[in-house]
């Protein structure tokens, strides 16, 4: 997809929890929906961060409520559902630019 290798789809936030922590090599970026079976995704964004303080998540919800609440529990970047394309690849394309930025 444009340039973006997808390294795993989980179909909720526990799975998406342990696809995380069994990556050798950990994702340049994470997307997370906050309405997922099991572990929500704002559970799954403070348990992937308590595993890797440094991940760069981004919020993909149509609940624009928890917007907020998600910046301050370290997402990167919130995209309001429904989104299009070249708004999801600008998302991705801003925090990869914050991920360069912070390992120079």
């Amino acid at each position: 997809m444009d340039g973006f290798q997808v390294l795993g789809i989980a179909n909720n936030g526990e799975e998406a929890i342990k696809m995380f922590s069994s990556f050798t090599v950990k994702p340049d970026i994470i997307i997370l929906d906050y309405r997922m079976p099991i572990k929500n995704g704002l559970e799954a964004l403070k348990e992937i961060l308590q595993i890797d303080h440094n991940s760069r998540i981004i919020f993909a919800s149509a609940d624009k409520t928890i917007k907020d609440e998600v910046y301050l529990n370290g997402a990167m970047g919130f995209l309001d559902k429904p989104f299009s394309h070249d708004k999801l690849l600008s998302t991705l394309n801003e925090c990869l630019r914050s991920v360069h930025l912070t390992h120079l």
